[in-house]
């Protein structure tokens, strides 16, 4: 449990909920459903062992915290309790609730323990990833996503760590129970139909190409572009996504309509699989009266001057 101040507002609240919920208690010694809530909350921060943190503000103590966070939510009485997730606010209850609501309050917003265990596996497997151990790292994504089948990083980094190791087969079957989100044309989740794209690459590479053939084709006709288009297709296959978009954006040059702009939604998705994720998504930040912020800023991902350089073909090549 942490007394939250000031001086610690940022660092021990904000900053710390980008690594786990916590969930802050407000309260004052006159306060008699203080008393009853308080023990019953550190009681529960034992219980959920380590899967939130529990920190508490005295509003008589700290009242300029104490009032923004009230008038935030609308709230004006105590004891009143705060959710912070990825550096913001979330989520709040007044009053002194039976365990068994605080529990299913709790339940909203902090892992489980098999969520926990994966994101575990995770960290160790893109460890072990940037060590050069693919097979270890391998071991530790499939543990992720036996551990917890929801986690959409470990199931996308397994996939793609499959397709990186040639394994279509059980890339393929890792790739099944979420294929259907990649299919979705109103609302496609936008990694997995680039995931979807790679595998239909290497789905057409395993049927046998003929890359010499293919650039004699283009090079006797340069809109050939079913030609260049199955080259693109085998250069995704084997990882040389810059040389697959460079085909790519020959066609979308020639002919930004071609097949259903094909070319265009494979060069996107070449684009989304070189792109890392930031490490955490905060929320914009939020300014109470009086300049308190009440959020951490967001978190961005840093510039790749390649990635920059390929959208810019894009734009120039689309504009």
């Amino acid at each position: 449990m942490t007394d939250i101040t000031l001086q610690n507002f940022e660092a021990d609240l904000l900053q710390a909920s980008m690594q786990q919920p916590v969930l802050l208690d407000i309260w004052a010694p006159w306060c008699g459903p203080c008393r009853t809530l308080g023990p019953m909350l550190d009681k529960l921060e034992v219980a959920y062992a380590g899967r939130f943190k529990l920190a508490k503000l005295n509003s008589d103590d700290q009242p300029e915290i104490a009032t923004q966070l009230s008038q935030a939510f609308g709230v004006r009485s105590i004891p009143f309790c705060v959710m912070f997730v990825g550096g913001q606010p979330v989520d709040g209850f007044v009053g002194a609730l039976p365990e068994a609501q605080i529990r299913e309050f709790l339940d909203r917003h902090v892992p489980t323990g098999e969520a926990l265990e994966a994101e575990e596996d995770l960290a160790e497997a893109q460890a072990l990833m940037e060590d050069g151990d693919s097979e270890a790292a391998l071991q530790k994504l499939q543990a992720a996503l036996q551990a917890d089948p929801s986690n959409e990083t470990a199931r996308f980094d397994l996939v793609r760590a499959l397709l990186e190791a040639d394994l279509l087969a059980d890339a393929k079957a890792a790739f099944s129970p979420v294929a259907h989100l990649a299919a979705d044309t109103l609302t496609p989740h936008v990694r997995f139909a680039a995931l979807a794209t790679w595998i239909a690459a290497a789905e057409r590479a395993e049927q046998g190409l003929d890359p010499a053939g293919l650039q004699a084709a283009i090079a006797a006709n340069k809109r050939d572009f079913e030609a260049r288009f199955t080259l693109a297709q085998g250069l995704l296959a084997g990882r040389d996504f810059t040389g697959a978009m460079d085909e790519l954006l020959e066609i979308i040059m020639r002919d930004k309509a071609w097949n259903d702009q094909l070319a265009r939604k494979t060069y996107v998705a070449i684009l989304e699989l070189m792109t890392k994720p930031a490490a955490a998504h905060a929320g914009g930040a939020q300014e109470a009266k009086g300049g308190l912020q009440l959020s951490g800023p967001s978190a961005v991902a840093s510039a790749d001057p390649l990635l920059d350089q390929y959208r810019r073909k894009l734009s120039m090549a689309l504009f």
